[in-house]
This record gives structure tokens, sequence and C-alpha cells, in this order.
């Protein structure tokens, strides 16, 4: 069933308590799949050829709106618990000249099994099948707690790729460490060697494939046309951030921050620091951001150059419009459907979100229909 919807809704600047009302959208919304094991990322092989991760590990198929009976073969064994399983499927630029694909997951260590480790791997998909599966990345150290992998992953134009890490939970502390991978956003060719720019390569005990520190979980990653890093990451009790990533950069977790513990313990009384980058945009209370895109289709204009971002509290999609390098305001959209783990842009310009838990949906966000 399509579902027309059409509404206004308040807007607040980032740092303000200034309330704005927003303009009124019209968008139509049909539920196109349905009974996925908690969806984690989409990706677009053509409009109508979607891939979906599920993070209990299977990597799903969607051909012209019906969800493929089998999942496709050859995807590695995930570690399927707590905040872990198959995360992010990403598509290699030339996909439809080399075939590549990129999937991350927490994955098992092979002598010890109580450990744990964020893994990266590329693989070329073949008819239904994953073929020439390779592991290119695994985070050092290991860890036990199933929570914090990041996981998401983006292209840079130069054809190097970003790759999010999370602080592991019980390892915070570590983000302001450059000899470790948690809390750090990684910077990798596209076979996993590193890039020779990279920032910290002459900086003894410094791990080469740093790109910036300082964060905690960090789960939403996308580049504008410009160059311009955008990434998000979950804070604890408050202070969900969004940033622009500048490389050799610090963003100060858990040093600074402005969000407080589980229990309501103070974790840092300072909100900035002058050698650490500051957000431009923060939320308390969270909500739990997810997936994150910059709009660029052609069938809501209006939305051009916006940021769209999933949240899992209460469950929405927040729209940022930016100005430069800062956010003007924000709308929440979508409300209607719970916890949402991802939004993605189809080629066509519609969005597609998916609802999060073991009975997910995806969700297309079109235009509404004209009745002559």
């Amino acid at each position: 069933m399509i579902k027309s919807t059409s509404f206004s809704v308040f807007c607040a600047f980032a740092f303000s308590a200034l309330v704005v009302q927003a303009e009124t959208n019209q968008y139509q919304t049909d539920v196109v799949v349905t009974g996925l094991d908690n969806p984690w990322s989409l990706a677009f092989i053509s409009n109508d050829d979607w891939l979906v991760t599920e993070r209990s590990g299977a990597l799903r198929r969607v051909r012209n709106g019906q969800l493929d009976a089998e999942s496709i073969k050859g995807v590695p064994d995930v570690l399927f618990a707590g905040q872990g399983g198959l995360s992010e499927v990403i598509l290699h630029p030339e996909f439809t000249q080399n075939q590549w694909l990129y999937l991350s997951f927490s994955g098992r260590d092979e002598i010890n099994s109580k450990r744990n480790a964020l893994v990266v791997v590329r693989a070329r998909l073949q008819d239904n099948q994953l073929v020439d599966v390779t592991e290119i990345f695994r985070s050092s150290p290991l860890r036990k707690a199933a929570a914090h992998y990041g996981a998401r992953i983006h292209f840079l134009s130069d054809g190097t790729m970003l790759v999010t890490s999370g602080d592991g939970f019980n390892h915070r502390e570590q983000a302001q460490s450059l000899d470790n991978h948690f809390g750090k956003i990684l910077r990798l060719n596209d076979d996993g060697s590193v890039p020779e720019d990279n920032p910290f390569l002459s900086v003894p005990e410094a791990l080469p494939e740093i790109w910036s520190y300082g964060h905690r979980n960090p789960q939403g990653l996308v580049v504008s046309p410009s160059g311009v890093v955008y990434a998000h990451e979950h804070g604890p009790k408050g202070g969900d951030e969004l940033n622009i990533i500048q490389p050799g950069q610090n963003y100060g977790w858990p040093a600074i921050t402005y969000g407080v513990d589980y229990s309501g313990a103070i974790i840092s009384p300072f909100t900035e620091h002058p050698d650490m980058e500051q957000p431009i945009k923060y939320w308390v209370p969270s909500i739990a951001p997810s997936g994150m895109i910059l709009y660029g289709g052609a069938m809501f204009p209006q939305w051009r150059g916006d940021l769209f971002i999933s949240a899992l509290v209460p469950g929405d999609v927040r729209r940022l419009v930016l100005s430069d390098t800062e956010v003007e305001s924000e709308e929440i959209l979508f409300d209607e459907f719970g916890r949402l783990r991802a939004v993605a842009e189809a080629p066509d310009g519609s969005l597609v979100l998916a609802t999060d838990g073991r009975n997910g949906q995806l969700i297309r966000v079109s235009a509404p229909q004209v009745v002559e």
C-alpha cells in the first residue's frame, strides 16, 4: 500500500534554542520489502537491483521490488552478537567494469574465539555468489565486547577509501592514541594497502592507515562533490556529533564531549579544547544516528545538497540544510516507522529507508503521483 504524507515540522539550529517553521514537504512512502533480519546497509547495482546486508550475516538481493528467496553465497562468517554482525556493503566506484564490492563486519579471532575485530573484505560479485573474497583490513588490537565497530566505508574521489572504526566501548581512552585502531577513521587504497600521503606516516609508533582520531562510534560517512567529508558518531548519553573530517585532526573523544556516561557520571568536564575539533552540530539528548547521505538526486530538487541522517531514537530521519560548513536548520521526517537503521539514495533519486530489527522493512520514499 502506498501512503501519502504531508506535514509541517519544526527546525532547531545546532547550538541555540531558536525554533523556526520548516517548509511543508510532500512525498509518498511504499513498503517494498519485509522480513529482513536486522538490515544495516544498502547498495544499488541499478534502480531495480539492490543489495542489502542483514546483520545476522546474510547479503540479500532485491530485484524489481522483490526480495530474492536465497541470499548471496560466499559471504564470510560473521560474529552476530551485541552490536556486531555484517554491516556495510559498498560498490567499488568502477563496479560496472570490475564487479568489486566491499563488506565490513565483526569477525572472531581464529586463535582466540572470545576475541573479535572489525574486518573489511573485498569480493567480486558473480551471478549470485561472491568470489575472490580477500580480507583487506582487520582492526588491532582485538576486543572482547561486541560493540562500537563503526564499520562505515566510503570512497574518495582519488579512489582511496575511508573506513570508520569505533572505540570498542571498553577502550575509549585509546581513541586518543595513534598506536591502535580504536576510535579512528582510516584511509586505505582499494586493495587495503596504505596510501603514501596519509597524515601520520612519519609519526613514530602511529599506525599508517589512520586518517583522523578521537572518535567514539562513527556510523555515518559521506563526501560532498567538492570533497568535504562529513561523519557523524554516537555519543554516550547525549553528545551525538556531526563533524567535518580533516586528515590528521583530533575530534576529542573522550577528552571532550557534550554527553555523559549512561550512569549519569561525568566522562569529561570539558566540551572543547584548543587542539581538538568541534562538531558542526551535536544532539542532546541523543538521537542515535545510524546512516547518512548527501542528497543529490533529481526527484526532490528542493532537497538537493541536504544531509539526511537516519536515527534510531525515537526513530526518524533528520534533514539538515547546510550553508558552507554550518548547519542552518534541521527538519524531522519519516517518524512513523520506528527505529531507522539506514537511509540511502536510489539511482532515480528516491530514498530508501531500512527499519531496524528482526522484521526489518525497506521503505521507498518517492515524489507523490499526480492524479489526472
